[in-house]
């Protein structure tokens, strides 16, 4: 049985969506022919995010090693609190150690701490173990480059991670074995920049859907409440930064029109939106609310900007009439709240942006109302068709999933999309060191 040591300084306890593959990986890895070995920070260096309950879905036999990090009362005075930056050399020391120590055949990082994945490379050259590189955000981006984007966020920060992943990105790249994403456009964008990048074995492969925490849940279920009683309760689930806000006004501006016409109707509803922000309670901002306060329909909306449970939040999706799935402007975003939504059984309302990945996505489903955003000739249609929907859910009559559960678990369902992570693992140490042509997987 092959070896892989798993590269997540984010990890359970820590509530960070990037650790999310792996830990729904883990039960599955030996079950595929890998014997899996986690290295992460220690989570007393991530105290703002942390989730006791994701610890329930852990296996007990795959062993999980810590590494320190530099105090953030410390690095907080020079201006960083960059996880990956601070545990660096501590991550480093304790790979090597662990390197030595066992035979592994693959280092796979999985994880958007990128500074990080430079030490991949030196690691392959001093132990002769090859990495593979999860790509869930892109490591440089022209996002806020773009017309009409907003001002990038950080100041000096933003500029400094620019230079880093101008600096280290390619040289990095260039010596992974492979990668896997939740994207193609992160695949497609990096081919166009490096032309020796269609030479790599590259896989896009989802997060897996989270059924064992669907099945905790069951277990113990506790309690999701919404309020007030007797209202049809939509939730949104996640963070919601700029790119999002053409989405919002599109909802908002069909629920306003939906009061215009069917007021008592349209009084009926409340729109929840929660854990829109990664900033703790005291500094968190509200997102949703202002768009709605500018729509005049802030009093059918309730936002919780801080970070709550992981668990919290699928129990209040439960509770829900409905969920919300917001698409960002960026095509390339894929939420990682899809599948936990399909499997929640509820009636979905997604607002997705023509061509995007997440508009592909919920088409695949085949369990969700997808309303386009910014179809070419139809730019004014979305909230009168968002209004339609709207009313359909105030009555009760927004259709529920009735997705194809068999397709689900045979592509979507963690045991799934690990399986598939092995076998491009495989795949991926089968190849010539430098392959002269790349290939698709078959």
């Amino acid at each position: 049985m092959k070896r892989v040591l798993l590269i997540s300084p984010h990890f359970p306890p820590v509530n960070a969506p990037d650790c999310q593959r792996i830990r729904m990986s883990l039960r599955f890895y030996r079950e595929s022919g890998w014997d899996a070995v986690v290295l992460a920070v220690h989570p007393r260096h991530r105290a703002d995010w942390h989730d006791e309950s994701l610890k329930e879905s852990l296996p007990t036999d795959v062993p999980v090693h810590y590494c320190e990090a530099l105090p953030l009362q410390y690095t907080r005075l020079l201006g960083i609190q960059n996880l990956g930056l601070r545990c660096l050399l501590a991550l480093h020391r304790k790979a090597c150690a662990l390197l030595r120590e066992g035979h592994f055949d693959l280092v796979f990082f999985s994880t958007t701490q990128f500074m990080v994945m430079p030490l991949g490379l030196l690691w392959q050259r001093r132990f002769g173990v090859p990495y593979v590189i999860d790509l869930q955000d892109p490591w440089r981006s022209d996002y806020y480059e773009r017309p009409g984007s907003p001002r990038p966020p950080g100041g000096w920060k933003y500029q400094f991670a620019r230079l880093t992943a101008w600096m280290f990105e390619e040289r990095t790249f260039r010596g992974a074995k492979g990668f896997i994403s939740v994207s193609h456009y992160y695949f497609r964008n990096l081919g166009a920049r490096y032309p020796w990048f269609g030479a790599k074995p590259t896989q896009v492969i989802p997060f897996g859907a989270p059924q064992a925490d669907f099945d905790f849940l069951r277990r113990q279920p506790g309690r999701g409440q919404l309020a007030p009683a007797g209202k049809i309760h939509l939730v949104a689930a996640g963070a919601l930064g700029p790119g999002f806000s053409h989405a919002l006004r599109v909802l908002f501006s069909g629920l306003k029109r939906l009061r215009m016409q069917q007021p008592a109707l349209a009084d009926r509803l409340r729109l929840h939106f929660v854990g829109t922000s990664y900033a703790q309670p005291k500094m968190a901002v509200l997102s949703a609310r202002p768009i709605a306060e500018a729509y005049g329909v802030d009093d059918l909306v309730e936002e919780m900007p801080y970070r709550i449970g992981y668990l919290d939040s699928l129990r209040l999706m439960q509770a829900a009439d409905a969920l919300l799935i917001l698409g960002s402007d960026d095509l390339a975003y894929s939420p990682s709240k899809i599948y936990p939504c399909y499997l929640t059984q509820r009636p979905i309302l997604g607002l997705a942006h023509h061509g995007s990945l997440l508009q592909y996505l919920l088409g695949q489903l085949h369990a969700c109302q997808v309303v386009s955003l910014l179809s070419p000739g139809l730019e004014t249609a979305p909230p009168h068709e968002v209004a339609w929907l709207l009313a359909l859910a105030a009555e009760g009559r927004l259709p529920a999933t009735a997705g194809q559960e068999a397709w689900f678990q045979s592509h979507l369902s963690a045991r799934a999309c690990t399986a598939r992570q092995c076998t491009f693992f495989e795949y991926a140490l089968s190849l010539p060191a430098t392959p002269a042509l790349g290939a698709p997987l078959p």
